[in-house]
Parts: structure tokens; C-alpha cells; sequence
């Protein structure tokens, strides 16, 4: 672990004083679990202090670039900016994936280019970076991992996610949204597949699956708007 983590502080650009927050903010619970005898803390908690250091960030920023927007327009570009289809995304930018420490049965499945494990990894650093340093130094990090999402979205041309899509397609006829409801789980609790239907108004549009609910229900909203011809 000791050359991986000098080749993620590489990836990262950035230099831990202390290891072992780095070392958590790559360690998946599936691996902490089937290895208790190293006595190894999972990166879940960097995970949610990470998400706060995200979200301060980039919603400081956005607030002092665009004084005149309300905050309902200001909630929709942070919506997208810290989306886990955009910080997956940064994370295969910075080969995060190779670094992860996963169990053997995330690893068999692909756990490591899966959008949601690689988005909660890159929350955790961000939280590990934040603790390491100061909120200064996360912030900066944040803003340069995000620099041209974040340009994107100021230009308006960003990519949406394919709720938001499926939502606005459906309202432009009516005012009632898409619903998504899970029809089928499978699988251990550390490893479960979920399938998700989406539907609005009693007529089903699309299903998808995905190894969390959000996930299912993105690939869902994907193949409806394939289905409407949307995509």
C-alpha cells in the first residue's frame, strides 16, 4: 500500500502528512470487512465530511461568481456539479479506481469503474484532504478537480442527469413527475443488484438496474427517455 499511496498522491497532486487518512479514503467497507484483522476504519465517514467540504465549496463559489441569480438557479448548477456521474467521472480522470481497496466480491463485479463507489471515494478524499490540511486547501483542491464541470455549467452546457431530463420531458405535458419504485432485488446486502421501474401516471416508461437505488433509478430514467425518443 505504501507505493499506492505514493502513486495516488501523484494522481491527486497532492501530499498527505498523514498516510492513513489517505489510505481510509480509498478503503471500501466490502474490504474492511473481509480483512478485520487489519483493523482497517472503511471511508464512509470521510464520505459524508467530504460531500459537506464539496458542497461548501462549490456553493461558495457559484454564490460570489453570480451575485444576481436566485437561489433557486443557484441550487440547480451545485445540483449538477456535485452529481455522481460528474464526480465518478473525476475520479476515472484521476485513475482513483486502481487504487481502491475493495473485497473480493466488489472486485469480481466491477467495483471498481462503478459510478457510485468511485463518486463515495471521491468524497472521501476530499474529507480526508479537508482533515489533513484546512478547509482552504480542500476547497482549492475541490475547485481545481471541478474546474471545467464547473465552466461548463456557467456556459450552460453541462449535462444533465437523466432524472432531471425525464422530469422535464413528462412536465412539459403535465405537472405531475416521474415515480420510481424498486420491482426486483437481488443478491447479498453487500453486493445487491436493484432493479427499478420508472413510470409516470400509471404508465410505465423504462426500467433499469444498478447496485444502489439511485443508480437503478438514473438507468431507468435513461432508458425512458431512449424509449420517448428523448435520447
Amino acid at each position: 500500500m505504501k507505493d499506492g499511496i505514493a502513486g495516488l498522491e501523484s494522481s491527486l497532486g497532492v501530499k498527505f502528512n498523514q498516510k492513513s487518512l489517505l489510505t481510509r479514503a480509498v478503503t471500501h467497507k466490502s474490504y474492511s470487512n473481509e480483512n478485520r484483522n487489519l483493523n482497517l476504519k472503511n471511508n464512509e465517514r470521510l464520505e459524508f465530511l467530504g460531500d459537506s467540504v464539496l458542497s461548501l465549496s462549490v456553493s461558495t463559489h457559484i454564490f460570489k461568481e453570480f451575485p444576481d441569480y436566485p437561489e433557486g438557479e443557484l441550487a440547480k448548477m451545485r445540483a449538477v456539479i456535485v452529481s455522481a456521474p460528474v464526480l465518478a467521472e473525476k475520479a476515472r480522470e484521476l485513475n482513483l479506481g486502481q487504487y481502491l481497496l475493495l473485497g473480493k466480491g466488489e472486485e469480481m463485479t466491477g467495483g471498481r469503474d462503478r459510478d457510485s463507489i468511485l463518486a463515495d471515494a471521491m468524497e472521501a478524499i476530499f474529507g480526508a484532504i479537508y482533515l489533513d490540511s484546512d478547509f482552504t486547501i480542500a476547497a482549492r483542491f475541490v475547485l481545481k478537480v471541478l474546474a471545467n464541470d464547473i465552466k461548463a455549467v456557467e456556459e450552460g452546457k453541462h449535462i444533465k442527469d437523466y432524472k432531471t431530463m425525464l422530469q422535464e420531458v413528462v412536465q412539459q405535458e403535465s405537472i405531475e413527475r416521474p415515480d420510481y419504485e424498486v420491482i426486483e432485488e437481488k443478491g447479498p446486502d453487500h453486493n445487491k443488484v436493484f432493479t427499478v421501474m420508472a413510470s409516470h401516471e400509471g404508465r410505465d416508461l423504462g426500467q433499469g438496474t444498478g447496485y444502489s437505488k439511485k443508480e437503478a433509478e438514473q438507468m431507468a430514467a435513461k432508458v425512458a427517455l431512449k424509449n420517448l425518443d428523448e435520447i
